[in-house]
């Protein structure tokens, strides 16, 4: 058994940070990754599908220049020189990750899977077919988390894709079947109706993206709409069967009423799980709820006094950016000596369709749900000159404000640049800055952020 001061099992946006600033202050570290460094964001998430995002805009500008003068005739989508492209920043951006961390003394890199055997013991089947055990007063875990596979009927036998082996694909669907109506499903959805697939969503609730504003849920609804993307609602699939000849039979129920729907593929995107059943979280004594989901406390220690749980493994948003602030709060807390907790942190966030969607802060429907007082600030895009000026003029800009503070709550940005203006209104909201100063600021002129003048002109004080 090897002795460590510190183990971090998985390699992801919290690992890797955390064990070369760990070794850096001197303790002998050894980070554990069954797979590949970076975590779902380089590998899985981020990094791959915003760089596939980038090729189905420009199959969108493509096909939509006519209005702006500019004629573009016989465009066609290369898949495999996408896929191609995608693998190569993928690569890199590994490669460097891997490279960091090797290249930092005090550390150990093992490429294996680990479960814990005894109290702050872990073993470690290593890839090489190997099994290493180890053992540490600080141990951290950061596995993250998976797609969730429903429970239905033929849909092992059928086959489908996930958020992962879709961008393996290198030939456009003839018909993708989207299962799932929020960030996921309808980032891909969009960029593969741009590719050229017929798109259908399949949406359980009474709306897409149902955690947002009923407002930004129709208006998105419209956008997508548009693009000739078919999108149910209190919807499921009961049942898969593949026909001779390939083409895969959904049954869908849709308010009571049975359908079935021809398509080629099918991508599972209603949620993710936890990676700790593996883990054997229960030998070493660490609680996760009835979900996998380890259980901790605002400063991300475990009910095990010197174990830690960071980014999509433990409950709460899972997002890239706040596994890498867990990284910087537990590091503060354990090697500068602050106090710093994971309460009443900024949780903004920007999916990635076509106009994107920026949120920060409580929305209308939290604040009413709180019972706050507040006031609603919004613009649609159409009023504003760079959106104007760009020939993109779809949705708008909201924001909600305290009226007595002037301080703003929230803010939801469903446009072109979406997630960039959403963060002016973050620093703002960072600094304290009250809506009746953005409404004199002097913003350069023409850009979206300019706009936010207007957004907060329109209301009364």
């Amino acid at each position: 058994m090897k002795q460590y001061d510190a183990i971090i099992i998985g390699a992801g946006q919290a690992g890797g940070p955390l064990a070369k600033k760990l070794a850096e202050a001197g303790k002998k570290t050894a980070i554990i990754e069954k797979r590949w460094v970076g975590g779902t964001c380089v590998n899985d998430g981020c990094t791959p599908t915003k760089t596939m995002i980038a090729s189905a805009k420009m199959a969108y500008l493509a096909a939509n220049s006519s209005p702006l003068g500019i004629k573009i005739k016989n465009y066609s989508v290369d898949l495999a020189k996408i896929k191609k492209r995608k693998d190569d920043i993928v690569h890199k951006s590994r490669s460097g990750n891997q490279k960091g961390i090797e290249k930092t003394q005090n550390l150990d890199l093992l490429f294996g899977e680990a479960r814990f055997t005894g109290e702050k013991t872990v073993e470690v089947k290593l890839n090489s077919g190997r099994t290493k055990e180890l053992k540490a007063d600080l141990i951290f875990i950061n596995t993250g988390a998976k797609p969730l596979i429903p429970e239905i009927e033929g849909i092992e036998e059928t086959g489908y894709l996930d958020s992962t082996s879709i961008m393996d694909l290198t030939s456009v669907p003839g018909h993708l079947l989207v299962i799932g109506g929020n960030y996921i499903g309808l980032e891909f959805g969009q960029m593969f109706r741009r590719f050229g697939s017929k798109v259908t969503v399949i949406e359980k609730s009474g709306r897409i993206v149902s955690r947002e504003d009923e407002d930004i849920s129709e208006e998105l609804t419209k956008i997508l709409q548009a693009e000739d993307i078919d999108i149910r609602v209190n919807s499921t699939v009961t049942k898969f069967k593949r026909k001779q000849g390939g083409k895969i039979i959904a049954t869908v129920n849709t308010n009571g009423a049975e359908e079935k729907i021809k398509c080629s593929h099918v991508l599972i995107a209603s949620g993710r799980v936890p990676q700790s059943k593996a883990l054997q979280l229960d030998v070493t004594g660490v609680k996760a709820d009835d979900r996998g989901y380890i259980t901790v406390n605002d400063q991300l220690e475990t009910n095990v006094k010197g174990i830690y749980a960071l980014g999509d493994v433990k409950p709460g948003p899972a997002f890239t950016h706040i596994s890498y602030n867990d990284y910087t709060i537990v590091y503060r807390n354990l090697i500068e000596k602050q106090n710093l907790s994971i309460k009443d942190r900024p949780v903004p966030y920007c999916m990635f369709t076509d106009p994107q969607l920026g949120h920060v802060g409580i929305s209308e429907t939290e604040a009413k749900k709180q019972g706050i007082k507040y006031k609603v600030a919004k613009l649609p895009m159409a009023h504003v000159a760079r959106a104007i000026e760009t020939g993109d003029t779809r949705g708008f800009m909201k924001a909600i404000v305290d009226p007595d503070t002037k301080k703003i709550l929230g803010a939801t940005v469903l446009g072109p640049e979406g997630g960039e203006i959403m963060t002016v209104l973050q620093i703002a909201m960072e600094g304290g800055i009250t809506y009746d100063r953005i409404r004199y600021c002097v913003f350069a002129h023409p850009l979206y952020a300019e706009s936010l003048n207007n957004l907060f002109l329109g209301m009364e004080d």
